[in-house]
């Protein structure tokens, strides 16, 4: 087994250190819809586990994630953490008992949910918050003044040591950015769904991360005949080889995967080692609309 150290997966600044560019999603480890325990604690245990002896050494979570469910299972399995492990969290949302995520962005929501955070983690500050404003998986245009600043007197006072922002536009982060400092950007992309590609881009040349979510298609899994014949020549998946596209995509995109198997788990690392040549680059650029067009 390859340990993500290698050189192609490489690393990038988060929350003020260099991490392996694949790290962790711990969503799935809730139950089903993201609430309520999983069916097997043990095995989410397992795979957290696993993750860091793998040299996974950033996790990406969230205190309603069940709700506290995931935060309580990171909690067992890990803590006391690693001195290299980055724990990157989420506030901005909540949850109902019939499944809802409605907003909760006001001053005093977000100091409850990142006091949530910091006690069902066990630490006494949270590596990197990210406020995540709302939207399904397209940023709705809107202020963020108001509770990305509440974030950043958290910050004053001690209670995180980094910000970053989530389903937001590019006038939404010079924005936050004109606030307090943003290490990292959350948004959906991935092979197909491509929009940020300007925004990726941008934040690279400001050593800024771009961690997507849904990079594998989200509650659709990605289908291109392209990708698939990509993957039959390299005798691979095509999660595998949409994972080492986005790699491959730009040095500022850090990966959080997520599973609930350790087999999975295993595989999802193992993108880091892959590579594409220019032939299943262009390829696969073209399922996003990009790249050179098809002679056929």
């Amino acid at each position: 087994m390859t340990v993500i150290g290698a050189e192609r997966s490489g690393q990038f600044p988060l929350g003020g250190r260099s991490v392996h560019r694949i790290g962790y999603g711990a969503m799935q480890l809730a139950g089903p819809h993201v609430m309520g325990p999983p069916a097997d604690r043990d095995a989410a245990v397992a795979v957290l586990r696993r993750a860091v002896e793998l040299g996974v050494d950033h996790i990406d979570t969230s205190d309603y994630y069940g709700p506290h469910v995931t935060n309580e299972i990171i909690r067992e399995a890990l803590h006391p953490y690693p001195d290299d492990l980055v724990l990157v969290t989420k506030v901005g949302a909540r949850r109902t008992p019939d499944g809802q995520w409605p907003e909760a962005l006001s001053p005093d929501e977000l100091r409850s949910a990142v006091h949530d955070n910091l006690e069902h983690l066990g630490v006494d500050v949270l590596d990197v918050v990210n406020l995540r404003m709302p939207g399904f998986d397209e940023p709705v245009e809107r202020s963020l003044a108001e509770p990305f600043g509440a974030l950043a007197r958290m910050q004053e006072e001690g209670l995180i040591r980094h910000l970053g922002i989530s389903n937001v536009t590019t006038q939404m982060v010079a924005d936050a950015q004109s606030i307090a400092p943003v290490v990292c950007v959350q948004n959906h992309y991935n092979l197909v769904h491509r929009q940020d590609d300007p925004l990726v881009d941008a934040l690279a040349r400001e050593g800024i991360a771009y961690v997507p979510f849904f990079p594998l298609g989200g509650f659709t899994p990605l289908q291109s005949a392209a990708l698939e014949a990509v993957a039959r020549r390299l005798e691979t998946t095509p999660m595998q080889v949409a994972l080492t596209w986005l790699l491959a995509r730009s040095p500022n995109l850090l990966l959080i995967p997520g599973t609930s198997s350790v087999a999975h788990l295993e595989e999802n690392l193992q993108a880091s080692a892959r590579v594409l040549g220019p032939a299943e680059l262009e390829e696969l650029d073209r399922i996003g609309g990009t790249g050179q067009p098809d002679p056929a």
